[in-house]
Parts: C-alpha cells; structure tokens; sequence
C-alpha cells in the first residue's frame, strides 16, 4: 500500500498553529496572514486598522467603493454612449406605448394580449387574480420597468463584464424590493385573505414582524426542528477518529458482505455533514450502507474566534489525509473511493492531485457533488468578490475571527430573494401565516455553521479571485499541485438549478485532468438535486462518459449526447461505484471507537 508522505505534521491540540502558506500576491492578504500569526489570541481583536474595522462593521461587510466603482463605470460609460441611450429612450417610450394601449383594452386577460411574460421562474403574479384590474396593470407595470432595468444595466460599451452583471443583479435587487405584491395595497391576494378573515392576518402579521425584529435584534436564528441524532442523522455507527477539526464516522454495514473499497464522505464545513444522512428514507449514507458499501464520513467541527488561524491546509491535514491514513490501517483496503460534496469536493480535489503528485495510489475513485474545481464562472455568487470585497470581508473577520452563519446566509438568501426573502415576508406579514412545518431539508438548512476567517480568506483569494487550482498554482507542502495529474475516474454531479455551484461551472473538471469523467446532471438545487433519492417524484438526469482519450465536449455538446433518464441518479452512482471496486468480502471491524454517530462535533451552535 502506498503510503502518503507530508513535510509537516502539526499537533491537533486546539492551541496548533497551521504550518505558514506559500507567499501571495497581494499586500491584504499578507497583512491579513501577519495579523494572524502574530496575533497572541486568535480571533481577539486587533488595533492596526481600527477604523476600517469600524467602516466595514457599519457596511455589513459590503465595500462602498466597489459599490461606487460599479455604479461610476456603469454611469460613465452609459453617459458617452449616444446609441445605448437612443435604444433605451426608445424602449422607454415603446413600454409606456404597450402599457397604455393594454390599459386602454381593459387589462384583458388572455397572456397574448399582455405586454410582456412573467418569467416561467416568477411565481409573484401566478394567481388568477394578478389578471384582473387595477392589478393587472400593476404587474405589467412593474414586469415593463424591470425589463426596462435589465436592458438599461446590460451591454453598455466598455462596461466590464464583471460590473455589468453585477448592475444587473444590484437593480434587480432593488426592483424586487419594490415588486406590487409585497405591498397591501397592490397585492389582490393579500386584500383577498383580509377581508376573508376582517383583518385578522394583518394582526398575525404584525406578531409576526415584532418577533422577527426582536430576533435580528437579538441576533437568534431559526431553530431546527428535527433533533440530531433521533429524527436525522440516524444511521447506526460510530465515531472512530478525532481531531480538533472532524470526527471521522464508521456506519455499520447492512449487509452480509461488502465492496472491498469504502467509501470516504467528505462534506463541505459550511454545513452539518448530515445533509447526506437525514432521515431514514432520505438518507444517502443508508442507501450505500443498503447498496454493501463501507462508509465513512467527516463530521466537521463549528469553528468559533479561537479557531481564526485555522487555514485550507489543517481542514486538508486533519480532515481527508487523517481519514485516509485511519480507513486504511484499520479496514485493510489498499485504495479508497473518495466522495466530496461541495466545499468538500474541492478540498477532495486538492487532496487528490496532492496524492497523485506524490505517487500516493490510494484512491480508487473519485466523486464530486455540486463541486467546483475551476472558477472562473462560478455563478451569481462571485459578482462581487473582488479585491475590495475580500479586503473589507478580511477585516470584519479579523474582528470576530470567523464569518458568522448569518452572514452567509444573508449572501445565499440574496441569489434568490424573491423565494427566500420577499415571498416569505408576503406569506409571514400580509397573509398572516405562520412558519411552515420544517421536512428533514429544511430543518438541516436552518442548522449553519460558522468559517474560521484565515479558511476563508484563502479560499475567495486563491479559488474565487486567483483560480489557483485549476490553473496549477495552488500550493501544497510548498510545491504545486495540479489536477492534471489525476488519474482516477471521476463521476460528477451538476444540478440544473445551482446557484451556488452552477452546473457549467462544476462540468469543468472534463478539461482539468487525465480521467475518465462520468457527468450525472440532475434536476434540482444545490441540495435537493444532490439528496434525491430513488422513488422520489419528478426526478431525471442526463448521464454521459467521456473517456481521457476522447475530445472533450462543450456543456452544451454534452446535453446533445447525454440521454435524459428518469428517476434518481443515485442507483446510477452505485452502479458506477461497483464497477470500480474489487470482490465482495466480509464487512471490516469497527476500530478505536469513541463514541456512537453521529458524535458530539454535529451538536457544537
């Protein structure tokens, strides 16, 4: 068996520091990594920059200059382009044309007749009564204005690519907050429920809107409703590893015998790892449990201040190297299928060039759920990581030495606002509803999770801004590490509806290494595309191979030649699985059990 070689082994005690980084190219980020080596109690606060600590505190971590940046590039180059102004002038005047001319008619119903299409995605004005007067002129008005906003921030001359999304994105923002239905007056349905009830809902909505302000105020997050342990993350096993960053689960086999190879499930730290074990008919961890799989998987720990120094190299040191080093030793198996969800799937890439660089043969597989490896279009979520951003970021964490789980939440609620934010206010403050009952997803999602502010600093700098790893400048034990150095076959998940790894951008690891590539794309998010299990309704996927020495293939060649398949893609994956694993043998002992699954790490606020 081969053995995995690293220069450095650092101590897992909660004071370890992590070994120093290769140098970087940028003066913040260098400030940001002396501050916190130097700093005597990480994640104190420190005094060399009080005053941008103070600004981005009061910002909410947003940068005002590359706010005024986009909105003075967009400004300037929309002033010395005549021809951009003459189309939009003439669209104005055609919209206002149309908008009058169907309020001439009598708002008629039939959706020939209407000015413009709501988009299949907007469910705002989906109820019939959004076609009757005045209300239909409401929604045509504002569906006019936001089509206006979208050409009037779209292809100005000289506006760079990156500000021109990000205009895009910020009006539409806006003019979400502004949308007649969140609002009584322009709202049928909402007028509709108050007269049904006398008033009633506006009296539920107001409690409501009271509770939810004492709760910003009192900076308290929505409870899970599903107890850890007794509704979710309830498949039998037991915690066989810890270090300071993860425990490492061995879950009991469900079979008589087993693949030889297990499998090593390693999520990403921004979420609870038992996205992958909730409740016991959704559960993928079971299923391959069912399938005779050997499964491992990390359970991260929640960083808090103390843990500001921690960096990429100790979640790749103490998290998938250890698991390796443990799975190996005590199951026997020679090679090891590596699974990487998220987050987790590109520290399991970086895991596996490492391996492959240094000749270390212990992986017989490896899967990627929702991943990216490459991100140069890494979706809606990079319009505004940019030097300032991160600089501004850098400093709020310096104060509080993690970013806390509601500001990630705020960034991922904001990608889409209409399902996340406005749609729950107009259900909570106008209709008077009460919170819906959580299911297992749900109530896993409402479980965040913190990121130790070195983590994250390096990993916007080196993946979002530099794109160091698909470019083979990012650094392990001080030398490179490249992708293209990965041998292994490789299955990919994409989910038709990511907006946090969109489904282009996770397709790219067919360019990045010298591997067979398996490509499953489901419909879904993020996470329902991912936890789909068999038998679920309205499921399909498109599945395709490309062989290391066949022409790669464009994502949208790919969609040409891959064949819709309907059901879970799960089965797909096992059945792959079991294709690259060896005989069957008998299930491998439980070795230096600390305590049952899931653990104590997953119940860390």
């Amino acid at each position: 068996m081969a053995t995995f070689r690293r220069t450095h082994r650092q101590s897992y005690a909660c004071d370890a520091r992590p070994p120093s980084l290769p140098a970087t190219r940028t003066s913040s980020r260098r400030r940001m990594m002396k501050d916190l080596e130097h700093d005597p109690e990480p994640g104190s606060a420190r005094d060399d920059h009080p005053i941008r600590k103070i600004l981005s505190s009061m910002t909410m971590g947003a940068s005002p200059a590359s706010e005024l940046n986009m909105w003075t590039d967009w400004a300037t180059h929309l002033a010395t382009a005549p021809d951009k102004q003459l189309d939009l002038a003439r669209k104005a005047q055609q919209n206002w044309t149309n908008w009058l001319a169907f309020m001439a008619k009598g708002c008629p119903a039939d959706p020939d007749h209407w000015p413009t299409q709501p988009k299949k995605t907007d469910r705002r004005f989906k109820d019939p009564l959004w076609t009757k007067p005045p209300y239909a002129a409401y929604a045509q008005a504002f569906l006019l204005t936001e089509e206006f906003c979208d050409t009037a921030t779209s292809d100005i001359p000289g506006l760079t690519p990156a500000n021109d999304a990000a205009m895009t994105f910020t009006v539409r923002q806006m003019l979400d907050a502004m949308a007649p239905s969140n609002f009584l007056a322009t709202n049928p349905e909402a007028l509709k429920r108050t007269a049904e009830t006398g008033g009633q809902n506006l009296i539920e909505g107001a409690f409501h809107a009271f509770a939810d302000t004492q709760n910003a105020f009192n900076r308290t997050r929505t409870k899970p409703t599903k107890q850890v342990g007794k509704d979710v993350a309830v498949t039998p096993g037991k915690v066989v590893l810890r270090t300071h960053l993860m425990e490492l689960i061995q879950y009991a086999p469900a079979t008589d015998t087993v693949h030889r190879e297990p499998i090593l499930m390693v999520p990403a730290w921004i979420m609870k790892y038992y996205i992958l074990d909730l409740s016991p008919d959704n559960s993928m961890i079971r299923y391959l449990t069912e399938q005779g799989f050997t499964v491992f998987a990390i359970s991260w720990r929640n960083p808090d201040a103390t843990d500001a120094h921690l960096g990429m190299m100790d979640y790749l040191e103490q998290g998938p190297m250890t698991a390796l080093d443990h799975i190996c030793k005590t199951t026997g198996a020679d090679r090891v299928h590596a699974t990487g969800y998220c987050l987790g799937g590109t520290l399991m890439s970086i895991a596996a060039a490492q391996m492959a660089r240094d000749d270390d043969k212990r992986l017989a597989s490896l899967t990627l759920l929702a991943a990216q490896t490459d991100f140069t279009e890494a979706g809606e979520l990079t319009l505004f990581i940019n030097e300032s951003q991160v600089s501004v970021l850098e400093d709020v964490m310096a104060e509080q030495g993690c970013l806390e789980a509601n500001q990630m939440m705020s960034a991922f609620q904001m990608l889409r606002s209409n399902d996340l934010i406005w749609s729950r206010m107009i259900r909570r403050y106008l209709m008077g509803e009460g919170e819906a009952e959580m299911n297992d997803l749900m109530s896993w999602n409402a479980d965040s999770t913190r990121m130790p502010a070195r983590m994250h600093s390096e990993y916007l700098r080196q993946m979002f801004l530099n794109n160091d790893l698909a470019a083979g400048r990012y650094h392990v034990d001080g030398r490179a590490v490249s992708l293209r150095d990965i041998r292994v076959p490789i299955f990919g998940v994409g989910t038709e509806t990511d907006h946090i790894a969109p489904w282009k951008s996770v397709f790219k690891i067919h360019d990045l290494g010298h591997a067979d590539v398996t490509f499953a794309l489901t419909n879904g998010g993020h996470n329902a595309g991912v936890i789909s299990k068999p038998g679920h309704n309205r499921r399909h996927y498109r599945l395709h191979t490309i062989r290391d020495d066949e022409n790669t293939l464009t994502p949208e060649d790919w969609m040409q030649v891959a064949q819709m398949q309907q059901g879970s893609w799960w089965p797909a994956w096992t059945a792959w699985l079991a294709t690259h694993s060896g005989d069957r043998i008998a299930p491998p002992k439980m070795s230096g059990t600390l305590e049952d699954a899931p653990g104590t790490y997953v119940k860390m606020e």
